[in-house]
C-alpha cells in the first residue's frame, strides 16, 4: 500500500502536479486495515478531502469501508473474485462499523456482501471497474517463464496505479519513471512491475474504462521551480544535517522512528549551513545511535552536547515520559539539547499509529521543578526542516532544553513543497567558546566557572574536557564551578539565573520566527491554532473566501515562551474568537487564556485520531460565521 501510494505520488510530482498525501495505518504487524490516501492538483494542496474521486482497492475490506465517501461521479476499483465476500465474514471490521453497513444495505433492500455494496455505489452514481488480479497476474506468470504467483502477487498494488493512471489518462511514462525511482536497485523487481503496469493499462484501455471516468490529470509546465517531495520525517532529518546535528539518538517508538532510520542511511551526506558570523558550509556526518530504552536516549544526547556536540534525540509520548530525569538534569546543568516529540494519540500507548496534538502541556511542564525550556511546533513540512535549524540554535544561544513538537499527522504524511529558502538562516553556537576566543578567555579568567553569574544569564560554554576549563556536572543544586551547593542565596541566585534566560528569549527571539499570520487583517473571525491544524484552516480559509468569507489565522510556532502581548492585542481586536486544534481540551486556548486572560468565543477540536480534513472544516468554520455552530464542536470524519 506504501508504495503504490508513493509512486503515484512521485508520478504525479515528475508531472508538475502538487501532491499532498496522508498515511493511515493500525498498530499491529500485519493483516488490519490500512489505506493512503493521495489528493492531486494543479495549485498547492496542504490537506485532504473526505471526498474520494477514486477507491483502488485490494481486497474486499478496503471497499466496504471506504465506498460511502466515493463521489457520486466517482469510480472504484476491485477485484471482482471477491464480489460474493459476506462483510460479516471479515473479522477485522469491527462491530459497530459491521452493524452500521449492515442497516445501510438492509435498508436499501441489499446483501450483506461486498457485492451489496458496489450495487448500493451505482445506485449513487458511483462507476465501476472491476479488475481481475488473479487473471493479469496468471498472464504475468506467463510472461515471467511461468514463475510461481505467489512470488509475483505483491504487484497488485502497481496494477492498481496503473488501472488509476488509465482512467484518468495520465502519462504512463512518468508511471514507468517513477517505478524505476522506487525499486532502482533491483532491475529485476523493475521490470516485473513495469510488465504488471503495462497488463494492467491495456486492461482498462481495451474495456473502454477510462471512457466512462470524468476525472482527468494532466501534466504542467513547472517553469524551473525546485520542488522537492518529502515525508514529514524525511524533512526533520534533512533538517538536522543542515543544523550540523553530528549525534542523534533514539529507541523505536512510532512514529518517530521514520526519522531515525532516514538519518542511519545518510549518515554520511550533504553539507550544513554556514555559521552567523558567515563563516563557510562544511561536510560533515552524524552519529545515529539506537540506545536500550529512552532515558539512554536523552542522557546520550546531554553527554554528546556536553562534549560540544550539536545533539539531538527523537521519541513520541511514552518515551518522552521516560525522558523526563534526563530533561530536567540537561535544565539543571544548562545543557543545550533538543528533543524532537513526534505526538501520538494517549495516554498510556493509546492510539500508538493515530494522531493527537495531546501533549502540549506535558511539554510545558514536563519534569519536577522548574527550569527554562523552549518550545517550538511546526505547521508543516517546509516549516519543519527550517524549524529544525532554529530549534538547534534556540537550544545553544539560551543553554536550555528546546521540545521541538510535531504529530503524526505531519510525521507521515507527504507532500510536493517549493524548495525551502535557507538563504537567511544560519547555524548560531551561541557562547560556545572555541579557537582564539576560548584561549583569550581562559588566559583572562584562569578560574574557569561554567555556572558563572554574568548579566544576560548565559554563561561562557567550552567542551567537556577542554584543557584548563575544569568544571563539575550534577544533578543537584551547585554553585558556579558546579560543585554542590545548598547555600538558600546561591540557589535564589541559579534559579533567576536560570529562568531568566526564558525572559532573554522572549525579548530577542524575533516575532516572525515566533508566529505567523494569515487571512484579513480586519476580518471578525480570528483563529488562533498551532501544528498540523495550519493546512486544513488554510485550505478551509480558501474555500471560504471564494463565498465572500473574510478570517485572519494565528498559527503559533514559539509557543514558550508565550508571545503574550501580540496575542493579546489580535484576541482582543477580534469580535469571534475560534481555537482549533487535535485534542479534547484545546491546550493552545487554554495556555492564551491563562497569559491574556481572554477565552475563546467557540473551539473546534477533534480527537478520534485521525487528522483534520479542509472539507469538515469548512463546515465548521461556516457554521461559526454564520452563527449556527455551538460553543464546542467535535469533528468526526474519517475511517
Amino acid at each position: 500500500m506504501d508504495s503504490s501510494a508513493t509512486i503515484f505520488s512521485r508520478a504525479c510530482a515528475y508531472g508538475g502536479l502538487w501532491v499532498y498525501g496522508t498515511r493511515e495505518y493500525y498498530s499491529n504487524i500485519k493483516g488490519e486495515h490500512s489505506y493512503f490516501k493521495v489528493r492531486v492538483s494543479g495549485s498547492v494542496v496542504r490537506s485532504h478531502v473526505d471526498r474520494i474521486d477514486l477507491l483502488a482497492a485490494f481486497d474486499e475490506e478496503t471497499v466496504i469501508r471506504h465506498s460511502l465517501d466515493v463521489a457520486a461521479d466517482g469510480g472504484i476499483i476491485f477485484d471482482p473474485a471477491q464480489l460474493k465476500a459476506k462483510i460479516t465474514a471479515i473479522p477485522t471490521l469491527e462491530r459497530r462499523f459491521v452493524d452500521d453497513i449492515s442497516t445501510y444495505l438492509s435498508s436499501q433492500g441489499l446483501p450483506g456482501t461486498l457485492e451489496g455494496v458496489l450495487e448500493a455505489a451505482r445506485r449513487r452514481g458511483v462507476h465501476l471497474y472491476p479488475l481481475p488480479y488473479s487473471e493479469l497476474l496468471a498472464k504475468l506468470s506467463e510472461k515471467l517463464g511461468g514463475v510461481a504467483l505467489s512470488t509475483i502477487s505483491r504487484t497488485v498494488n502497481v496494477m492498481a496505479v496503473a488501472a488509476s493512471f488509465a482512467l484518468t489518462e495520465y502519462d504512463g511514462g512518468l508511471l514507468e519513471k517513477a517505478i524505476r525511482y522506487q525499486f532502482g536497485d533491483k532491475p529485476r523487481v523493475v521490470e516485473m512491475n513495469l510488465m504488471a503496469c503495462r497488463l494492467a493499462h491495456d486492461y482498462v484501455v481495451e474495456k473502454g474504462y477510462d471512457r466512462s471516468f470524468g476525472h482527468k490529470l494532466s501534466p504542467m509546465k513547472t517553469d524551473g521551480e525546485a520542488r522537492f517531495m518529502l515525508q514529514g520525517t524525511q524533512a526533520v532529518g534533512l533538517g538536522k544535517i543542515l543544523a550540523g546535528c553530528r549525534v542523534q539518538t533514539y529507541y523505536p517508538i512510532t512514529p518517530a522512528t521514520d526519522e531515525s532510520e532516514f538519518l542511519e542511511a545518510r549518515e554520511n551526506f550533504g553539507v550544513t549551513l554556514p555559521t552567523a558570523d558567515g563563516g563557510a558550509p562544511a561536510n560533515g556526518s552524524i552519529l545515529v545511535m539506537q540506545t536500550e530504552d529512552e532515558i539512554a536516549a536523552i542522557t546520550f544526547a546531554v553527554g554528546a552536547s556536553l562534549a560540544g556536540a550539536r545533539a539531538a534525540t527523537s521519541t513520541s509520548g511514552p518515551g518522552f515520559s521516560l525522558m523526563m530525569e534526563g530533561l530536567g538534569w540537561s535544565g539543571m546543568n544548562e545543557v543545550p539539547v533538543v528533543v524532537t516529540l513526534y505526538q501520538r494519540a494517549g495516554p498510556s500507548t493509546g492510539l500508538p499509529t493515530r494522531h493527537e496534538q495531546g501533549d502540549l502541556r506535558f511539554a510545558l511542564h514536563a519534569g519536577h521543578g522548574e527550569f527554562p525550556r523552549i518550545i517550538l511546533a511546526s505547521g508543516d513540512i517546509s516549516e519543519a526542516m527550517v524549524d529544525v535549524v532554529r530549534a538547534f540554535n534556540y537550544a545553544e544561544r539560551y543553554q536550555c532544553p528546546v521540545i521541538h513538537m510535531l504529530d503524526k499527522a505531519l510525521a507521515n504524511s507527504v507532500a510536493v513543497i517549493p524548495r525551502p529558502d535557507l538563504s537567511k538562516v544560519r547555524i548560531d553556537r551561541g557562547a560556545l567558546l572555541e579557537g582564539e576566543a576560548l584561549l583569550k578567555y581562559l588566559s583572562e579568567n584562569p578560574q574557569y566557572k561554567r555556572f558563572r553569574f554574568v548579566e544576560d544569564g548565559v554563561s561562557p560554554r567550552v567542551r567537556l574536557g577542554t584543557p584548563n576549563a575544569i568544571f563539575w556536572n550534577t544533578g543537584d543544586e551547585h554553585d558556579e564551578a558546579g560543585h554542590i551547593s545548598e547555600d538558600p542565596v546561591l540557589r535564589r541566585r541559579m534559579m533567576e539565573k536560570r529562568m531568566g534566560k526564558l525572559e532573554k528569549a522572549d525579548r530577542e527571539i524575533p516575532l516572525e520566527e515566533r508566529v505567523n499570520v494569515f487571512g484579513d487583517e480586519d476580518a471578525d473571525t480570528l483563529i488562533l491554532s498551532w501544528g498540523s491544524t495550519k493546512g486544513a484552516i488554510l485550505d478551509a480559509m480558501e474555500m471560504l473566501g471564494r463565498e465572500g468569507v473574510k478570517l485572519r489565522f494565528i498559527q503559533l510556532r514559539v509557543i514558550h515562551p508565550f508571545p503574550t502581548g501580540f496575542v493579546r492585542e489580535a484576541l482582543e481586536s477580534a469580535r469571534r474568537r475560534v481555537a482549533v486544534e487535535m485534542n479534547y481540551s484545546a491546550q493552545l486556548a487554554g495556555i492564551a487564556r491563562e497569559r491574556t486572560g481572554i477565552s475563546m468565543d467557540h473551539y473546534i477540536v477533534k480527537y478520534t485520531g485521525r487528522p483534520m480534513s479542509c472539507e469538515e472544516l469548512y463546515a465548521a468554520l461556516k457554521a461559526v460565521v454564520t452563527q449556527n455552530a455551538p460553543r464546542r464542536v467535535v469533528l468526526t470524519h474519517g475511517a
